[in-house]
């Protein structure tokens, strides 16, 4: 029973975050506003990572663990799950260079990451029994197919889609928010907060597997 419950609240919480994502999709905003949201809300990630990482490490538990990560990924889905849904939607207001790329090339990377990262989504759910955000955490470590080459294929593959959207849109703009702002607050939220909480839940298992693979490009398992 109180597993349906957790459910249903992660549930629950998704579904606010999936309002406020038409909600801001739908919203007449000044380019003042759409650029704070854009620009200022990625920022937020990194006080929101920095305190979610204090209150990990107040009581380390695997209990503890699990709800400091639904609110910490709650949280996530503001500071970058709204500045993307209002990037993707506004770019072609963006002033700034457009890239001399063919559409039709980027519109193929597209197809090709969106692919890698649906691949990725199932490799978790079929190895790690979990799924992205926080509907359902990762109740097993996954290490195998992707995940033996990089610890992190859904990061990769998500930052491989975002920049091949970029391409598609011809938009010099939209790839250096994405390079010089989104990265490296989601590389911050993975060194500071993700990797501390899945030692957390996994303990000597996640040390290994850390050990071996590498973080972020692919590369052959070491010994």
């Amino acid at each position: 029973m109180k597993q349906i419950i957790d459910l249903f609240f992660r549930i629950a919480l998704f579904a606010i975050v999936l309002l406020i994502f038409w909600v801001v999709l739908n919203a007449s905003l000044s380019n003042v506003m759409n650029l704070s949201i854009i620009m200022g809300g990625v920022l937020l990630t990194y006080p929101l990572v920095w305190l979610g990482r204090k209150i990990l490490d107040r009581r380390q538990t695997i209990g503890h663990a699990v709800w400091t990560t639904t609110f910490v990924h709650f949280g996530l889905g503001f500071t970058f799950g709204v500045p993307i849904v209002r990037a993707v939607s506004t770019y072609k207001e963006w002033f700034g260079w457009v890239l001399p790329i063919p559409s039709e090339i980027g519109l193929v990377l597209v197809i090709i990451t969106g692919a890698a990262s649906l691949l990725t989504v199932i490799n978790l759910a079929l190895k790690g029994f979990g799924a992205p955000f926080f509907i359902v955490l990762s109740r097993k470590l996954a290490a195998d197919w992707m995940y033996a080459w990089t610890r992190n294929p859904m990061v990769l593959a998500g930052l491989s889609f975002f920049l091949s959207l970029g391409i598609w849109f011809q938009s010099a703009l939209f790839i250096l928010w994405v390079l010089i702002l989104f990265a490296p607050a989601l590389l911050f939220f993975v060194k500071v907060y993700e990797e501390r909480e899945l030692e957390f839940r996994f303990g000597a298992s996640y040390q290994e597997y850390r050990s071996k693979t590498p973080m972020l490009f692919p590369g052959k398992p070491r010994n």
